[in-house]
């Protein structure tokens, strides 16, 4: 579930006074622990054939955040232990402090954990500094990961998401690999099949669409029984969780852009003419569609209001919707059914991702052990079983998508298996990759709150524009 979408006020204030201390001036090559060996890696030690028992006896420390991937986890790590010789102990938080937890524990050097969980974005603010083991080394050693664990089989757009040269403004997919994909998800429209057939309509094709059929319901559904019901559920917390669901797909598909590069530099684009139109109109199909107190609203209250027959359509992570959409789980379990979404105007099919994945200290003193723990919970058999009998739900691996198991698991769900092979060649992170990320974002998402309000689009988003080109400068 996509329970990333919390408020990171606290996790903002503590990297940025992290990043102010002299500590991290000395967080270079040589941040990896007793095992690095000057600018090398520590897999360079790792010779001879693989051997999954090579550090049977060692004990991995691992934090967590609460969520069914962590769930999944935690209940085969026997199988781990048992093939492994490797014991893991693990401490679990929910994500209201997960990242002020890690933020610290990275920043203290003290290396608490050697593994953990992090999504994509964060390898933005812990990459730089050098609280990161980059896993490219370990991957490319064959001493080091078992020919089984078949790197090809990962969707590359996914991989790529975790690859990054450091450098603000930089491509993904270039540079240290930095986080391994472990579960993500899509964001797509996710609609009441139900209310849908007794109103005759049917899923939207393009963005005008969209507004008009968001709006059309929320006058409709009243009348068909369906009291309270809206159009469209879709996030607008001040929150950069707000932004990089829905908003930046359509944005994406658009054509649009965060920022720009120039000449290496950053520049805010969010205030094109282009860009606010866009925002003019989603705005537009909130106010005539959307929940009335939109500007309170996180992924847990979009869902929530799909599940309960009160949103008619989400437009959201796939997740946020399954989990309302499987038998029994709510009151509008059995009539939901997913579609890719509108197209852009060239019949763009873009999409914005949330990856979980997961990652190394890099002053991690058990750098053997750790990383063949990240190789078993990425690898064929874990996911298998995580999707098979958990409730890991988008595959980071082709061959699990695949598979005939998983596919009948997911079959009854109306449109959700073609939806996800849809888009998924489609979807990437959609955003420039940048320090300020975080920061940036939620100062959209505060910004989209006025729009929203009243306030002119062109106004707040040249303002919006002009702050960040300061701050990313």
């Amino acid at each position: 579930m996509d329970t990333h979408a919390h408020d990171r006020r606290r996790f903002l204030a503590l990297t940025a006074a992290t990043a102010a201390t002299p500590f991290l001036a000395a967080c270079g090559a040589g941040f990896g622990g007793t095992d690095d060996k000057g600018d090398g890696s520590a897999a360079d030690d790792v010779t001879g054939s693989f051997d999954w028992r090579r550090e049977r006896g060692t004990t991995v420390k691992a934090l967590l955040n609460k969520h069914p991937y962590a769930d999944a986890l935690i209940a085969d790590l026997k199988s781990f232990t048992a093939k492994t010789g490797i014991e893991v102990e693990y401490d679990v938080f929910p994500e209201d402090n997960y990242f002020d937890k890690l933020t610290v524990d990275l920043s203290s050097g003290r290396a608490s954990y050697d593994v953990f969980m992090l999504g994509a974005y964060m390898v933005w603010q812990y990459g730089p500094p050098g609280w990161l083991e980059d896993l490219g080394p370990w991957m490319r050693n064959s001493s080091a990961t078992g020919g089984d664990w078949d790197q090809d089989d990962f969707f590359p757009n996914l991989l790529e998401a975790d690859q990054w040269s450091l450098k603000d403004g930089a491509p993904l997919g270039r540079g240290g690999q930095y986080a391994l994909p472990w579960g993500w998800e899509t964001n797509v429209v996710a609609y009441n099949t139900e209310v849908f057939r007794k109103l005759g309509l049917k899923p939207a094709e393009s963005f005008d669409e969209l507004r008009e059929l968001a709006a059309v319901v929320k006058r409709k559904a009243p009348g068909a029984g369906y009291d309270g019901m809206y159009g469209i559920a879709v996030r607008g917390s001040r929150s950069w969780a707000t932004i990089h669901p829905g908003f930046m797909t359509m944005y994406a598909r658009n054509g649009l852009r965060d920022f720009t590069v120039d000449g290496g530099a950053l520049k805010p684009a969010m205030n094109t003419p282009e860009a606010v139109a866009f925002t003019e109109e989603w705005a537009d199909m909130v106010k005539r569609g959307g929940p009335p107190s939109w500007t309170s609203y996180t992924w847990y209250q979009c869902s929530s209001d799909l599940g309960a027959k009160k949103a008619a359509m989400l437009f959201d992570a796939d997740t946020a919707a399954y989990f309302q959409a499987v038998d029994g789980a709510s009151p509008a379990s059995g009539k939901i059914a997913f579609h890719p979404g509108p197209k852009g105007p060239d019949g763009s099919l873009a999409t914005n991702m949330w990856i979980w994945s997961l990652g190394m200290n890099a002053r991690s003193r058990k750098k053997k052990a750790s990383w063949l723990f990240l190789q078993w919970a990425t690898g064929k058999e874990h996911l298998r079983r995580a999707a098979l009998t958990h409730q890991h739900i988008d595959p980071v691996r082709r061959s699990i998508s695949q598979d005939a198991a998983y596919r009948n698991k997911m079959r009854h769900l109306p449109g959700f298996l073609d939806t996800f092979e849809t888009v998924v060649g489609q979807t990437t992170i959609q955003f420039t990759p940048q320090a300020q990320f975080f920061d940036a974002t939620t100062s959209w998402a505060a910004a989209l709150q006025e729009i929203y309000g009243g306030r002119s689009a062109g106004s707040v988003l040249n303002g919006l524009a002009g702050d960040l080109a300061r701050k990313v400068r």
